[in-house]
């Protein structure tokens, strides 16, 4: 027996020594294809105060007169850069646009037990993201940036463009959220349809216990211990080949961006920011609150999304009202087409700003 507990004792250290080598806290250098750093790159780990507390954001890009892309990271609470660079390819955005992504209050780096939780609301995350642009619009010295969100970032990116749309040369949304509440209901019959259709009698049972037609749907339990773990195993959730949590967990450990107490930090914040803000999604419909824009409005959605509808997403699409608007399909893409196909999603990122070249720019005065 004590042969037993040393043994499980020298795993633990062992990889927590493994993880904390792993978590110097420095954002690693952008590199070519060959591996070798790319000179005069920007790849740097920043915190600011945004609207009364310290919030963290990294920003990579290997030419600082390029457009700037504001990165809204999905969850709620869930920072993607870990995830991006853990499965990053030859092509990546930062080529052709300086990106920011700013880890948003209550996650990741932006996280602390003395949030108040009185200050996660849509309304409070609008003007945090309004801030982290006009410091981006000072930095660089741009008029106007462009804004692209995925998953719940696409929701705070719409509500964003309704009340700042002056900022911003197009809105760019990824897994675009719409009515989150039927998306959630097509995702649970797909599911349980599938499910009957192979013979997994385990999804069968967990799903039977659920009632989607209930006012409490979905609720908070269902979509952490059950929907998430369900639509990745089927290819229809984060990944269509399947996002596993051990995949999740590795890409989160040797990301070296975060330091140890930031990446304990990360799963905190998941917890707190989905507690707190997805309720809120829930209870709306964008066809119905948010169905016009004033700027250019572009979805690129990948074809195996359930965890955001893909119909539902073409359809609002379809419905809303903007000077220019367009979507685009990825045929070999669930939730995440930008690190799925990310030769593709690159190719019309810059087609789409080809579209929208930005006229002046402003003098580049660093006022945070």
């Amino acid at each position: 027996m004590v042969v037993t507990v040393l043994s499980l004792t020298g795993i633990i250290l062992l990889c927590l020594l493994i993880v904390w080598i792993m978590s110097p806290g420095k954002l690693s250098s952008l590199k070519d294809a060959k591996g070798n750093i790319i000179p005069g790159t920007i790849s740097e780990k920043r915190w600011t105060q945004i609207n009364g507390i310290k919030q963290g954001m990294f920003i990579r890009g290997e030419n600082s007169q390029n457009p700037v892309i504001l990165f809204l990271h999905g969850g709620p609470g869930t920072p993607l850069l870990p995830f991006i660079s853990y499965l990053e390819k030859g092509e990546h955005l930062e080529k052709f646009f300086t990106v920011c992504y700013w880890d948003q209050r209550g996650s990741g780096m932006s996280y602390s037990k003395s949030i108040d939780p009185s200050t996660m609301t849509v309304p409070q995350m609008i003007e945090d993201t309004h801030q982290v642009t006009q410091y981006l619009r000072s930095r660089f010295g741009k008029d106007k940036i462009y804004l692209m969100g995925q998953s719940w970032g696409t929701y705070l990116g719409v509500k964003t463009i309704e009340k700042y749309p002056d900022n911003y040369l197009a809105y760019i949304g990824i897994g675009q959220l719409s009515n989150q509440k039927e998306s959630e209901r097509l995702a649970y019959y797909y599911m349980l349809q599938h499910a009957i259709e192979i013979g997994d009698k385990k999804v069968i049972e967990k799903l039977k216990k659920v009632d989607p037609e209930a006012t409490s749907f979905p609720d908070n339990e269902y979509l952490v211990r059950i929907r998430t773990a369900i639509v990745n195993k089927y290819g229809i959730g984060m990944l269509h080949e399947g996002a596993t949590f051990t995949k999740i967990m590795k890409a989160l450990i040797c990301f070296k961006g975060y330091t140890m107490l930031e990446k304990i930090n990360f799963m905190c914040g998941a917890d707190f920011s989905m507690d707190y803000l997805f309720g809120l999604v829930m209870k709306d419909n964008l066809f119905e609150t948010s169905p016009r824009f004033h700027i250019p409005f572009y979805v690129l959605q990948g074809v195996y999304d359930y965890q955001v509808s893909y119909s539902l997403a073409k359809e609002y699409l379809e419905v809303l009202e903007a000077p220019q608007k367009g979507f685009f399909t990825f045929n070999n893409s669930a939730h995440s087409p930008n690190m799925e196909e990310p030769k593709k999603f690159v190719e019309i990122v810059r087609q789409i700003a080809a579209e929208h070249q930005p006229e002046t720019e402003l003098k580049n005065e660093d006022n945070f």
